[in-house]
């Protein structure tokens, strides 16, 4: 398979609509309605100063999106989304890779790149595992469903620049809180 990144333009508007709304996310908060995603297109949210957006291409179908966010401070972020019926191909895996070091040499002055997600979604934690992030957050009950019904565990990741350029990972430490009482014994 034959895969490449597109920017997205202005003539995208509505194929972006169809590809958000047409599809389920499920590891996605909130809903993705045509007009609304309409709307935000046309007032610049997928391509200006701090946001880039780009098409995930596998043999020239659109199977995804990147989109790269907070690239005017020194921590991006993304949110990437592959077609119902284009995941479990490799392409996550593909975009990450491909994303991570577009940000490190287009934005010298981002240090890092965070990634959250569902506790829950196995795949997407595998990927970013594989791609060099480290696990540096967990949020209890802090995703709600699409649904509104049960909320669900979020995870947050991120990759250093010295990391990357170095080739290694570099874990936070988890066991720096001080001690201060016996495990189990509730405060006070």
């Amino acid at each position: 398979m034959h895969i490449e990144f597109s920017p997205f333009s202005s003539d995208d508007i509505d194929l972006l609509a169809d590809f958000l709304a047409g599809n389920g996310w499920p590891f996605h908060a909130g809903t993705q309605d045509a007009e609304t995603v309409r709307r935000r297109a046309a007032d610049g949210l997928y391509w200006n100063d701090e946001s880039r957006t780009f098409w995930v291409l596998a043999d020239g179908e659109r199977a995804g999106l990147v989109r790269l966010q907070d690239l005017a401070d020194d921590t991006a972020m993304f949110d990437l989304r592959i077609r119902e019926a284009r995941r479990g191909q490799g392409l996550g895996t593909a975009a990450v890779a491909w994303l991570t070091p577009y940000v490190f040499t287009e934005f010298p002055h981002i240090m890092r790149i965070e990634a959250t997600t569902r506790q829950d979604n196995h795949a997407m934690r595998a990927i970013l595992r594989g791609s060099g992030y480290a696990k540096e957050a967990h949020y209890r009950e802090a995703w709600p469903s699409p649904d509104g019904g049960a909320l669900h565990d979020s995870v947050g990741y991120a990759v250093l620049r010295r990391d990357w350029l170095s080739g290694t990972v570099t874990l936070p430490d988890w066991h720096d809180e001080p001690a201060t009482r016996s495990s189990g014994e509730r405060p006070s």
